[in-house]
């Protein structure tokens, strides 16, 4: 398990420290590689019908936009006010209900007390430091419907100039999971869809735990490893 720098400085930073001022390159970057690219390692585990979804540092728009074509019924998160309006207007054909809110708590969205049947975390979860990531975890769960699931993505590698990240890992975040009722669903690792040097990523599928000790059809199912995940 890693442990979170003890770096003030960095831990004094905001959580969406260097986006603000590169928001139109960075939405450039994203929109340059596609949803379904992104995605490949955790497509097959998301709702094939009309759902509704929380697309959480939804960024330029690209997934929610993809989803909501798709049929579904798409929140898009974004707390970086450019970025949140370059992607509302990029995408601005698409029925997105665009928020501005933010982890760990996003207390505008507990306040509705919605439930979501697919919450997708698109690199977000190495800007949260260990403390915030316990909470996060626990304010994910409660925005989880019966039958819903979670999909993370932790990246690994150098962090870039003026941003925040802190060391994540399949781990600790599956401890996280475990200790707010969700079990683990899938895990693949895959390299960077933008090619930079030294950055990989993990992906990570949860659901809700409907047992004590491993969810319903996860313990012992072929493809599926001794924690219960399934791999590739």
């Amino acid at each position: 398990m890693h442990s979170d720098t003890t770096d003030p400085g960095l831990r004094a930073m905001d959580s969406t420290a260097g986006y603000t001022d590169a928001a139109e390159a960075l939405v450039e970057q994203y929109e340059s590689v596609s949803f379904a690219e992104v995605h490949r390692e955790t497509l097959h585990l998301y709702p094939a019908g009309p759902a509704a979804v929380l697309d959480i540092g939804a960024g330029s728009g690209r997934d929610a936009a993809a989803l909501a074509a798709a049929g579904h019924r798409v929140t898009a998160v974004e707390p970086t006010a450019p970025m949140r309006e370059l992607g509302r207007a990029r995408h601005a054909r698409h029925p997105i209900d665009w928020v501005d809110d933010a982890l760990p708590h996003l207390p505008g969205l507990t306040a509705r007390a919605d439930r979501y049947d697919l919450i997708l975390l698109t690199a977000v979860w190495m800007h949260l430091d260990a403390e915030q990531r316990a909470t996060a975890m626990a304010t994910l769960a409660g925005l989880l419907a019966d039958d819903g699931r979670i999909v993370l993505s932790l990246r690994h590698g150098p962090v870039p100039p003026g941003r925040r990240m802190f060391p994540v890992d399949a781990p600790e975040t599956l401890a996280l999971a475990r200790a707010n009722g969700l079990a683990p669903l899938h895990l693949a690792r895959r390299e960077d869809p933008h090619a930079r040097a030294g950055v990989s990523w993990t992906y990570l599928a949860l659901h809700a735990d409907r047992t004590s000790s491993a969810a319903p059809g996860t313990q012992g199912a072929p493809g599926l490893d001794e924690d219960g995940v399934s791999r590739s």
